[in-house]
């Protein structure tokens, strides 16, 4: 099993660093070797999505769900997929299955907010879809329109002025395109999908507009009128933060006209300036009551439930705020209740990564590593080492013990990486510097290595395995000094410099007078040069 974990982690490595036709390779590799894995294909699945390939990436996602029915992330990836290849309902579906099973899934939750959004796009004009020709690409029916220069100014044309459409049904091309960017099947007979794809009603004539008569107020019951003065009346008193005397309008005008969510809204507005938040939650409540009975706009329950998310923040309560902001966004969306609930995901996440630190916790599972490292059982080192991670990601040990795992399982990628953040935490941790330049050593990095081990030297000038490691740059570097030099040449970046006169000039006066080097390194620019020849192998500086 320790080569599936490598070639995973291979993959995982090349998926973040965007080579996804590698990372389906090394997945499908481990897939080989652990054929019921539903990680793997959930992974493979994320690589080929990435890779544009949206039918395998759906096969891979079913395969995952088929492996693992109760694991809602895999719901999370079919519900993507199936948003890339338009099929809008049945990505709602799957993402609304994966909420059964994980109801405070975040990602699912953005994910069906994001394939709702898609498809009120693709209803208000189908054809400016932002994924329109991959949906037609990926589809049978319409592959092949792709390849007809006249189908392709038709879509533009439907682009630039979708009220075209109707002069344009009695092609079968735009029926059978409708079709695919909507999901609609039409080998199937269903009524509702069918209306879509009718032409538009003829606009009405315009016509002129009415002698203004009445204003409709005078058309009230007397009630009614009453209650709208007395609204008026509280308005015009909470624009002046005469918070008591507005509380006494707006329930004079709830007595006159108890049905009106509007009244119960503005009483809890008057509340919630007076930090009165209890009573703004319960009139809120209160409000979305009335207000469903009586068929209220939804734009109005959805303002009462961003009342009480308001309220919930002001409280510091980010969960139940995050709860409010949700439904709110259930019944009426927009981009500044959006961008709330993103901020106080962010917040939520950042306050459980601080109660889930624990020093004690971490040292206990670095101990559990330890064994396990000792034993020879890497992947469950790892686990227990990311682990400690969690519980104090602080600590650079734990990076470096990670990556002395996966050293060993031949992850120098993300070996590296845990060395890179041991040595970010703390610069003077002289065994993240030393691991840094195994690793690269083992990656055939020699310039770098040896960069590696001299800031290793540099906190402790006798360190034996830091001394050893630079002598052995050091020669494998003048041992081989044209593959040294072929390798460097090969470098654009490196070959940049060497044609720059300047840099050329600086380095002829540095053969010259080794003291110009330290007027030099003080413009930042010369020195990340000169880092990159001396990484290079190219240079040394004595």
């Amino acid at each position: 099993m320790d080569q599936v974990l490598v070639l995973k982690e291979k993959g995982n490595s090349a998926l973040e660093g965007g080579r996804f036709e590698e990372a389906i390779k090394h997945y499908t590799e481990a897939i080989a070797l652990d054929e019921n894995n539903h990680v793997l294909y959930s992974n493979r699945s994320a690589a080929y999505a990435k890779a544009g390939k949206y039918e395998q990436a759906l096969e891979d996602a079913e395969k995952t769900v088929s492996l693992k029915p109760d694991w809602a992330k895999g719901y999370s990836r079919k519900g993507s997929t199936l948003a890339y290849l338009g099929k809008f309902d049945a990505s709602m579906k799957a993402y609304e299955t994966g909420l059964q099973l994980d109801p405070n899934n975040a990602q699912l939750k953005s994910g069906l907010v994001k394939v709702i959004d898609q498809k009120m796009e693709a209803f208000s004009n189908p054809f400016n879809m932002p994924n329109l020709y991959i949906l037609l690409a990926n589809d049978p029916r319409t592959k092949g329109y792709l390849q007809d220069p006249e189908y392709l100014k038709l879509l533009q044309e439907l682009q630039r002025n979708p009220q075209a459409l109707d002069t344009k049904l009695q092609d079968t091309r735009v029926l059978t395109t409708l079709s695919v960017v909507l999901g609609v099947d039409t080998d199937k007979d269903d009524a509702m999908e069918t209306d879509l794809l009718q032409p538009p009603s003829p606009p009405k004539p315009k016509q002129e507009p009415p002698e203004p008569q009445n204003k409709p107020e005078d058309d009230l019951p007397t009630e009614k009128r009453e209650a709208l003065k007395e609204k008026q009346l509280g308005n015009d008193a909470y624009k002046k933060r005469s918070f008591e005397e507005a509380l006494e309008h707006y329930n004079k005008a709830v007595e006159l006209d108890p049905t009106e969510i509007i009244y119960l809204l503005n009483i809890a507005a008057v509340y919630f300036e007076q930090k009165e938040y209890d009573k703004c939650i319960s009139q809120c409540e209160k409000a979305i009551e009335i207000g469903r009975e009586n068929r209220a706009d939804f734009k109005l329950i959805a303002k009462a439930f961003t009342r009480i998310g308001h309220v919930y923040k002001k409280m510091e309560n980010w969960k139940q705020a995050k709860v409010a902001y949700e439904k709110s966004m259930s019944e009426h969306r927009t981009p500044e209740i959006k961008t709330l609930l993103s901020d106080i995901d962010k917040i939520i996440k950042e306050a459980e990564k601080k109660a889930y630190i624990d020093p004690e916790k971490a040292e206990e599972e670095k101990e559990l590593g330890n064994k396990k490292f000792k034993e020879g059982d890497y992947p469950a080192a790892i686990k227990h080492y990311t682990e400690a991670v969690k519980r104090n990601p602080d600590d650079p040990k734990y990076y470096s013990n990670r990556a002395a795992c996966y050293t060993k399982l031949a992850a120098f990628n993300l070996g590296l990486k845990d060395c890179e953040k041991c040595v970010e935490i703390d610069p003077k941790f002289i065994k993240g510097w030393i691991r840094k330049g195994k690793i690269l050593q083992g990656m055939q990095q020699q310039g770098k290595a040896l960069n590696a081990y001299q800031k290793a030297l540099e906190l402790d000038p006798s360190n034996s395995e830091a001394l050893e490691g630079y002598r052995s740059c050091a020669v494998s570097a003048s041992s081989n000094p044209e593959e040294v030099r072929k390798r460097a040449m090969a470098d654009p970046e490196v070959q940049s410099i060497l044609r720059d006169p300047a840099m050329r000039l600086i380095l002829e006066q540095m053969q010259s007078d080794p003291r110009a080097l330290q007027d030099h390194l003080r413009n930042p620019d010369i020195a990340a040069k000169l880092q990159k020849l001396l990484e290079s192998g190219l240079i040394a500086i004595h």
